[in-house]
């Protein structure tokens, strides 16, 4: 099933970059500030709960484009789950492949938008990951 349906990408689309103005809005009015990690890491616009699901879901819509394959699972609760990656898939019996990363929508949204680096998000306990791919970094940001 997919992440987000066809007639919902464009509104995907500017949720995801109401999102992300929203959060360069909050790192402008800061001035110096913006540029520590701890403020950066702490980043969670007041957006309604529509527009955060829509911005999770498409920008999941985004890596999963970008990187296709079954072999990592990219769960970003409660809106979205994805399989990405070339490499070994879930077997029958248990559908859930041998690498598995877990985010919470804020810490998958300023990765996707280029707020915050996944070292930054890793070393701050940000991050659950199962696996031998459980880096992201590569494919992030998004845009």
């Amino acid at each position: 099933m997919a992440v987000i349906r066809e007639q919902d990408l464009d509104k995907g689309r500017s949720a995801f970059a109401q999102w992300r103005d929203a959060a360069e809005d909050m790192l402008n009015g800061t001035g110096t500030q913006a540029s520590t990690a701890a403020f950066r890491l702490s980043l969670k616009p007041s957006l309604p709960r529509p527009v955060w699901a829509m911005a999770v879901r498409y920008s999941l819509h985004l890596l999963e484009r970008k990187a296709p394959g079954p072999g990592v699972e990219v769960r970003v609760a409660p809106w979205g789950a994805i399989k990405i990656l070339e490499g070994p898939a879930s077997d029958p019996h248990n559908l859930t492949p041998p690498d598995v990363i877990e985010l919470d929508p804020e810490v998958w949204l300023r990765l996707a938008a280029g707020i915050t680096t996944w070292s930054e998000e890793k070393e701050a306990g940000r991050i659950t990951a199962v696996g031998e791919r459980d880096d992201l970094s590569d494919l992030l940001p998004l845009l």
